[in-house]
């Protein structure tokens, strides 16, 4: 049974074949693809990042194998303790709805990949082909961080991805247990908890958030406040009244300041670019 051997990684499972002309690669797929194993012969990646997948999508992708079957190969590394048996590198989904399918057997394609290896194909395969949540992305990352010596930088460079988002992603993992479960839920937004990072009351601030379902822009606000005693005469930040500022803004597609006073008087600010948003303006404010 011949391997394919990984050239590179970093832009998806094409990037496993390396610089190998069209044309080859074309026949060394079709060979790939007549490749069959019984479906009890594939175990889960244990390198593997996600750890949740989405029963309707499931599902779906049940109902089209049932039609058409596997129409791509589960890409898969020969078991080590177990020979005969394979580990999936990519393609687990569709592997769990082959089985809900009926399906005995599935197309496979042999790679030949070491664990670090394995882990980076694991990685770019879901975030590629069906996004990982964020909590997801970032433990994928700490693996690659913890277990096989990345630092931030060779992270980046690998998931073609800015050094900033690599290490913003990876913070989200220092929150409390349960605002990182917020996130994995859709509860929260990755957004919504960054200002969060760091904070004691962290759960409490998560839980108000959630409750009022307060934007990002307001959390930064709601954070400094809490950061921040307000000092006598000192124009008052109030998280309600950003999300309004954001409504409004939403609504008129135009820049719009609130400034509330401690005494709950202020001022709306509506900023105009040219004549006819001014006109805009006037014409909403000249209404009966």
């Amino acid at each position: 049974m011949s391997k394919i051997k990984k050239k590179g990684l970093g832009r998806g499972l094409n990037a496993l074949f390396g610089d190998t002309k069209e044309k080859t690669l074309k026949n060394e797929t079709k060979k790939s693809n007549s490749l069959k194993a019984n479906i009890g012969d594939l175990s889960p990646n244990k390198y593997q990042p996600r750890a949740h997948f989405d029963e309707n999508k499931l599902t779906e992708l049940s109902n089209s194998i049932k039609k058409n079957g596997v129409i791509q190969p589960i890409a898969v590394r020969e078991d080590k303790v177990d020979p005969g048996r394979f580990e999936i590198v990519a393609g687990e989904r569709r592997w769990l709805a082959a089985q809900r399918a009926g399906l005995h057997q599935v197309p496979i394609i042999v790679l030949d990949l070491d664990d670090n290896e394995s882990l980076e194909v694991a990685i770019v395969e879901n975030i590629q082909r069906d996004d990982l949540n964020v909590i997801e992305e970032a433990k994928g990352y700490s693996r690659l961080q913890d277990e096989f010596g990345y630092d931030h930088e060779k992270i980046a460079k690998f998931m073609s991805k800015s050094r900033s988002h690599i290490s913003n992603t990876l913070r989200l993992l220092t929150l409390p247990k349960d605002v990182i479960a917020m996130i994995e839920e859709g509860n929260l937004t990755a957004g919504q908890a960054r200002p969060l990072i760091g904070l004691p009351s962290a759960t409490n601030i998560a839980e108000e958030v959630v409750a009022k379902n307060l934007s990002a822009r307001s959390v930064e606000v709601l954070v400094r406040q809490k950061k921040s005693p307000q000092k006598s005469g000192q124009i008052r930040l109030d998280a309600n009244i950003i999300e309004q500022q954001n409504i409004i803004q939403s609504n008129l597609g135009l820049n719009v300041t609130i400034i509330n006073k401690k005494n709950n008087s202020g001022k709306i600010t509506i900023m105009y670019k040219d004549l006819e948003q001014f006109e805009f303006i006037s014409n909403l404010l000249k209404r009966n």
